[in-house]
C-alpha cells in the first residue's frame, strides 16, 4: 500500500508540472504564430490546464473504469467552480470581464445541460461524442472572431499575464512533448494508484473519481487562478476555470468517448446536478457588480466541503 501511495504522489507530481512545461511552450508557439493572447488565454491555457484530465480520462476509459473518466470530469468542473474560484475570490475579490459573462459563462451552462442529459442514462456513447467535440470546434471559431474584434486594452491585459516568448522554437516543442510525455506517464502511476487505494479500501471508482482524481487534475487550474489572483489578474483566473470546463466536457470526455464508449452507472444525478447548478448560481454572482467577492468565494468554498463531505459519507 505504501509503494502505491508513493507512486500515486509520483504521478500527481508528473501530472502538474507536465501540464506547466506543456502551457509554456504552447502558449509561446500560438504567440510566436500570432494568436491574440486573449485567445491563448482562454483556449489554449484553458485546455493545457486541462491536459491531466483529458490523459487520466484516456487512460481510465481504455482500462474499463468509465466511472473513474467521467468522475474525474464532473468532479473536475464541481471543484473548479466551487473549490478554485471560491479560493481565487477569498484570496482576492474577483473582477469579472463582461465578454465572458456574454459568451463563455452561457457556453459552459449549455454544455453541463447538454451532459447532464447525455448522462442520465449512465453512459458516453461515440455519437454523442462527437457532438461534444464538433461543438468544441465551433466554440474555439467563435471565440477567434470575437478576439478580433477585442478592445486593445483587454488584448494587452491578458499578455501581461502570459509568458514572454523567450528562447527559440525549438525549446518550446522540446516543452511541449517532455510535457506529454509526462502527462502520460504521470496519469499511468494516478489511475493505477488510485483504482488500487479504491479497491483496497472498498471504496467505489466513482468515488475516487470525483474526489482524489478530480483534485488532483485540476492542481493546474488551482496553481494558475490563485497565482493569477494574487497578481490582481481576476479574469485570467475566471477564464481559466470557465474555458477549463468546457475544454473538459466538449474536448476531454468528447474525445474519450470517440475512442471508447463510456459507461458510467456510479456518476449520480446529484453530482451532475451539483456540476450544473453550480454555473447556474454562478451567473448572478458574476453579474452582480462583474465582480465574485470573499463572502461569495466563502459561499462557493463551504458549497464544496459540504459536496465533499457528502459523497464520503455515501461511500462509508
Amino acid at each position: 500500500m505504501l509503494l502505491t501511495i508513493v507512486l500515486m504522489v509520483a504521478g500527481f507530481l508528473l501530472l502538474y508540472f507536465g501540464a506547466e512545461w506543456l502551457i509554456r511552450g504552447g502558449v509561446s508557439i500560438a504567440l510566436r504564430l500570432g494568436l491574440t493572447p486573449l485567445v491563448v488565454g482562454l483556449t489554449i491555457v484553458a485546455f493545457g490546464t486541462s491536459s491531466p484530465e483529458l490523459v487520466v480520462s484516456i487512460n481510465a476509459s481504455l482500462s474499463g473504469s468509465g466511472d473513474l473518466a467521467v468522475g474525474n470530469v464532473v468532479g473536475s468542473n464541481i471543484c473548479n467552480v466551487a473549490l478554485i474560484l471560491g479560493l481565487t475570490a477569498v484570496i482576492r475579490p474577483v473582477i469579472v470581464d463582461s465578454q465572458l459573462l456574454r459568451f463563455d459563462v452561457p457556453v459552459v451552462l449549455v454544455s453541463s445541460i447538454v451532459l447532464f442529459w447525455f448522462l442520465s442514462d449512465g453512459s458516453l456513447g461515440r455519437l454523442e461524442g462527437l457532438i461534444l467535440f464538433a461543438s468544441l470546434l465551433v466554440y474555439i471559431a467563435i471565440s477567434l472572431q470575437i478576439a478580433r474584434r477585442s478592445q486593445q486594452a483587454v488584448r494587452e491585459e491578458f499578455a501581461e499575464a502570459l509568458p514572454s516568448t523567450v528562447g527559440g522554437l525549438f525549446k518550446d516543442i522540446f516543452l511541449i512533448l517532455i510535457g506529454l510525455g509526462m502527462l502520460v506517464f504521470g496519469a499511468n502511476l494516478f489511475v493505477d494508484g488510485a483504482v488500487a487505494i479504491a479497491r483496497f479500501f472498498g471504496v467505489s471508482e466513482a468515488t475516487i473519481g470525483l474526489t482524489i482524481v478530480a483534485l488532483g487534475t485540476s492542481l493546474p487550474e488551482l496553481a494558475t487562478s490563485a497565482v493569477a489572483a494574487l497578481k490582481g489578474e481576476g479574469d485570467i483566473a475566471i477564464g481559466n476555470v470557465i474555458g477549463s470546463n468546457i475544454f473538459n466536457i466538449m474536448s476531454i470526455l468528447g474525445i474519450t468517448a470517440i475512442i471508447s464508449p463510456l459507461f458510467s452507472a456510479g456518476i449520480g444525478l446529484v453530482d451532475l446536478g451539483l456540476m450544473v447548478i453550480l454555473v447556474i448560481v454562478l451567473i448572478p454572482l458574476l453579474w452582480s457588480g462583474f465582480r465574485l467577492n470573499r463572502w461569495e468565494g466563502g459561499f462557493l468554498l463551504f458549497t464544496y466541503m459540504g459536496y465533499v463531505y457528502y459523497i464520503l459519507d455515501v461511500a462509508a
